[in-house]
């Protein structure tokens, strides 16, 4: 028997970050993933809706896999682009791969502030990276999170829905299995997660405001993101808190969940993130700190199981609040 579960009307693709996921074969014992073509993606190629269902793989994996029967649509082989029209049944059978890696379980100290049999909440600190990636193949959340409850091996990216850069802090939601994986993902592309950052920024921001501008790869520094046309769509509101002189205080919450958004998106108002290397060079304003001001500090989601509405907090690291009370001093 495979796995069985309905793919969120939305997709987990469009809810996740723009950055690239390591392509790997999630299911080592080349098990069954059944799944429902879901109706909002009535009209796609096959080849595209079936990224949209299984973002842990390539386009490029899936079309081939259609070829080779791999992928069978209503117990069917069928073209990439052929029209999906929704409803159908699509059975994946991931051929098992000679060159395999698996993530390793690493037992690592995890700052847990909520889980039950469906989700884990993390607040992740500073420095720890989310997924195992080039450069950075274990040590990472992904491989903490597969020491602490083995069972994420059967979710896809261990249950990982959304993700914090290195160097930003907070909370972040794990998916313990494949029906609250498919419910998160459908929160999150109708935008009813709620995500809330505290951000040190230079300059002098409007009280408010909403930054609606597309966001993507840039065309000469690859490892960065910019503000571009044809990019995909990032909204990002956000209200001033407190200020200090030329440096601010942020509450920001997103809409859309791209690569380094809020990093992007305020350095494009030039009010650049306090500390953040990559896009705000050098000190301002005397100040220094030694990463992106940045603290995912609430979450709001609808429980998968319950529909009960729950809210988590996690307070400032102490270097963040380190650095609001030498603001407030005036240091």
């Amino acid at each position: 028997m495979g796995k069985n579960y309905t793919a969120a009307d939305a997709s987990l693709a469009d809810s996740l970050p723009d950055a690239e996921w390591e392509d790997v074969d999630s299911h080592a014992d080349a098990t069954p993933l059944v799944a429902t073509l879901a109706t909002l993606l009535a009209g796609l190629r096959m080849d595209q809706a079936l990224v949209k269902m299984f973002p842990q793989y390539s386009r490029n994996r899936l079309q081939l896999w259609l070829k080779t029967g791999q992928v069978l649509v209503d117990g069917l082989q069928v073209e990439g682009s052929a029209k999906a029209i929704g409803g159908e049944r699509i059975e994946l059978t991931p051929p098992l791969a000679a060159d395999l890696v698996t993530p390793k379980a690493q037992r690592m100290a995890l700052a847990i502030v909520f889980e039950d049999a469906d989700l884990m909440v993390i607040n992740k600190p500073v420095g720890l990276i989310v997924h195992p990636g080039a450069g950075n193949p274990d040590h990472t959340l992904l491989n903490g999170l597969l020491a602490h409850a083995p069972t994420l091996r059967l979710v896809p990216r261990a249950g990982i829905v959304h993700r914090l850069d290195k160097d930003t802090s907070g909370l972040l939601v794990v998916a313990k299995n494949l029906s609250a994986q498919a419910s998160l993902a459908a929160q999150l592309a109708v935008r009813s997660v709620k995500r809330t950052y505290l951000a040190f920024v230079h300059g002098v921001p409007p009280a408010q405001g909403c930054i609606d501008v597309a966001i993507g790869r840039d065309p000469r520094v690859r490892t960065r993101m910019a503000v571009r046309a044809g990019g995909r769509q990032a909204r990002t509101h956000y209200k001033v808190l407190e200020r200090f002189g030329k440096v601010a205080l942020l509450e920001c919450q997103l809409d859309t969940g791209r690569t380094h958004q809020i990093r992007v998106h305020l350095q494009h108002i030039k009010c650049p993130l306090v500390g953040d290397a990559v896009y705000c060079r050098g000190a301002r304003q005397g100040l220094v700190f030694p990463r992106q001001a940045l603290h995912a500090i609430a979450l709001e989601l609808a429980h998968p199981r319950s529909g009960k509405h729950m809210r988590w907090s996690a307070p400032l690291p102490a270097d963040m609040a380190k650095l609001l009370a030498n603001l407030r001093r005036g240091d």
